[in-house]
């Protein structure tokens, strides 16, 4: 299972969660990117550039799909490339943990080291990705809505959804 959306849609929280319900692994991709990296992804997109994340980002993520069924968690941008997205939903259910651009900021802001936020007024610089992605992260399988719920109910929700759809 995979989950998409914003940063600060909860994508790594909800995971976890729902992982745990589910009795899965989980895989916090921007993670396994920073330990196979040996850097942090802000400095990966400052030394290296995004290009050289995404290609990291892809591969990383295709290895995870390979394995044993999981939950993962990637970063925000990891469905915005049309092939990468088709690839992905052939290869497990997706869900769109959809958060209104202001809540998604609002979350973010409390962590440091986002690189696509910094030097921006956060709540634009959402919009603005949403206006981006949002057509890609509505060909998810699902959707949940996550701007008043909180993550436990939101994990609860992917949980059920992995149960009836995805197989679990």
């Amino acid at each position: 299972m995979i989950l998409v959306g914003l940063p600060g849609s909860g994508k790594s929280t909800v995971g976890r969660l729902a992982a745990e319900l589910l009795g899965a692994g989980w895989v916090d991709l921007d993670v396994s990117i920073e330990q196979r990296a040996q850097k942090s992804v802000a400095r990966i997109f400052a030394e290296d550039g995004e290009p050289a994340f995404r290609a990291l980002e892809a591969e990383l993520g295709d290895a995870v799909l390979a394995g044993d069924p999981v939950v993962m968690s990637p970063g925000g941008g990891f469905i915005a490339d049309p092939t990468r997205r088709r690839h992905l939903l052939a290869r497990g259910l997706v869900i769109y943990l959809e958060t209104s651009a202001p809540v998604a900021a609002a979350r973010a802001r409390v962590e440091k080291g986002r690189p696509l936020l910094m030097g921006a007024d956060p709540v634009d610089r959402m919009r603005e990705l949403l206006r981006q992605r949002e057509a890609g992260y509505l060909e998810a399988h699902e959707k949940v809505t996550t701007d008043a719920l909180p993550a436990e109910a939101v994990a609860r929700r992917v949980a059920e959804l992995a149960r009836a759809r995805g197989g679990w």
